[in-house]
């Protein structure tokens, strides 16, 4: 079968960093090429070279059997070329509907937009994906899995012959998961070739055809899924096997650092629980359960309007981030873009952006301090960066969750929070992070692991809360544990129905 989109020969470099060595694919029409990698393997660089975004050095992309090169991502969407980034590109104050056909808007007579016909087709594409909003919702209302949704409601919109899809189900629910399998499929049959990424490897199994493997921004190598098993695909990422996805260190629990009685606010009813030294306390539930808002209570970001604090033995009560971060709680966001970091700014400069405080000698920041503190970090978590300089914009999206992670360190806090810590990080970057939060354990840090990934939070926790509309639901040791039971209970049954 010739592809209707190939990338041959590819190179890029940025200054102190080759990210594009000799890389290809190939897209067939009616089949699903999954492009993997490690965080910082080239395929985001490839997609944004394929699509104009950046030109390449050198090599050649054909599309529809012939020699092309766009000279931006308009081009491209005018050929039949659609891309779902990683990152929302998302307007908040416009509804769905705007942001579908921003700059495409249909029009009517005396050049006015169509507004009838702009909110219909919207809705027949919400409708497609089982999105129950109206179009005409504020985009800046809805959560981050919504809003992935309608980003991909805007690559539909298109029509287009190849559809590139950069970690979709990254903020998805399995609902809304399901719901964008479904139209993959329809768009396999109509014969659209489709470009997934993704580091979720039961995905690639369950919906891809073919998959092509970066490497350090070279091409390592193309299968079909069928002839290929996860240990071999994960051997061909990151250059060797994994013995042991999620290491599970035992440390026996000290003093209790956090204990909530009955708290309440925004998304959370009566929630109670405590947390000792030295130990991963998971939370698990569906999207929307009210997880993300608990922390943020804890933190200070939400306001707490019922139950009790005890933080050390003292009572505690944050009401900004800034209060809860001098207290000694650090909140690590799972939307690092909007919440986490300052893409514009330096890897120091993010990471050291909680901790001035700490690295200041009355009045003036101790440059030498922080360059120490900085470098230390990026040696520890083996944060690939050409240096501590580098604008974080520029690092992959496993580097960059690494760098929110130090930032969020470098306070020294007593508990640490980290809402989906692998959200978009592939599994040798997972692996790591997961090491790093077993060393913090055996440190003595208390800490709260938010996950979606049932896998995860089994993998490395020592207990598992599990929420659903707000409240706890069910109490289970990791150990003995299992999915069946987390998502019983994520779905409102009680902890005597789970264990029944």
């Amino acid at each position: 079968m010739e592809p209707i989109l190939s990338l041959a020969g590819i190179d890029k470099a940025f200054p102190g960093v080759k990210a594009l060595d000799q890389a290809g694919l190939k897209v067939y029409p009616g089949q699903v090429m999954a492009l993997m990698g490690e965080n910082g393997a080239g395929k985001s660089t490839l997609m944004k070279v394929l699509t104009g975004i950046y030109q390449a050095d050198a090599g050649e992309i054909r599309y529809r059997g012939r020699p092309c090169r766009f000279g931006g991502p308009r081009e491209s969407q005018q050929a039949g070329i659609g891309i779902i980034h990683q990152e929302l590109n998302l307007l908040p104050e416009l509804t769905i509907a705007e942001n579908i056909f921003l700059g495409r808007e249909p029009i009517g007579a005396f050049g006015k937009i169509d507004w009838r016909r702009l909110y219909a087709e919207a809705q027949s594409l919400l409708d497609r994906l089982q999105i129950r909003h109206s179009p005409k919702t504020r985009v800046g209302d809805l959560s981050i899995g919504a809003q992935q949704m309608v980003e991909i409601a805007k690559a539909l919109s298109f029509e287009a012959a190849v559809i590139i899809m950069d970690e979709p189900t990254d903020a998805l629910t399995d609902t809304e998961t399901r719901a964008l399998f479904r139209v993959i499929e329809e768009l396999r049959q109509a014969g659209c070739g489709i470009v997934y990424i993704s580091h979720r490897l039961k995905e690639i199994f369950e919906i891809c055809d073919r998959v092509t493997v970066l490497r350090d921004g070279n091409w390592i190598g193309e299968e079909a899924v069928a002839d290929i098993d996860e240990d071999r695909l994960i051997e061909m990422m990151v250059g060797r096997r994994l013995d042991e996805q999620y290491p599970r260190l035992a440390v026996p629990p000290g003093p209790e650092v956090l204990r909530v009685d009955g708290l309440g606010g925004p998304g959370v009813k009566a929630v109670s629980f405590a947390l000792r030294q030295g130990e991963i306390l998971g939370f698990s539930g569906l999207m929307g359960a009210g997880r993300t808002e608990l922390a943020k209570i804890l933190y200070g970001a939400l306001p707490r309007t019922a139950g009790t604090l005890l933080l050390a033995g003292k009572p505690y009560h944050a009401k900004t981030p800034q209060q809860g971060l001098a207290a000694g709680i650090a909140y690590i966001s799972e939307d690092r873009k909007g919440d986490g970091l300052v893409l514009g700014l330096s890897v120091k400069a993010n990471m050291s952006l909680s901790a001035l405080a700490e690295l200041s000698r009355g009045p003036q920041l101790d440059h030498g301090a922080e360059r120490t503190a900085v470098d230390d970090f990026i040696q520890l978590f083996n944060i690939k960066t050409p240096g501590r300089e580098q604008l974080i914009g520029n690092l992959s999206g496993g580097n960059q969750q690494k760098v929110a992670i130090a930032k969020g360190l470098m306070t020294r806090p007593k508990v640490l929070i980290l809402d989906e810590p692998t959200r978009g990080v592939d599994v040798g970057a997972r692996k790591e992070i997961y090491q790093l939060i077993n060393r913090f354990k055996q440190e003595g840090m208390a800490i709260l692991l938010l996950s979606s990934d049932m896998p995860e939070v089994l993998g490395i926790s020592d207990r598992i809360l599990v929420m659903h509309e707000g409240r706890i639901t069910g109490e289970f040791k990791a150990a003995t544990a299992t999915q069946e039971q987390l998502l019983a209970a994520a779905v409102g049954q009680t902890q005597q129905e789970v264990t029944a």
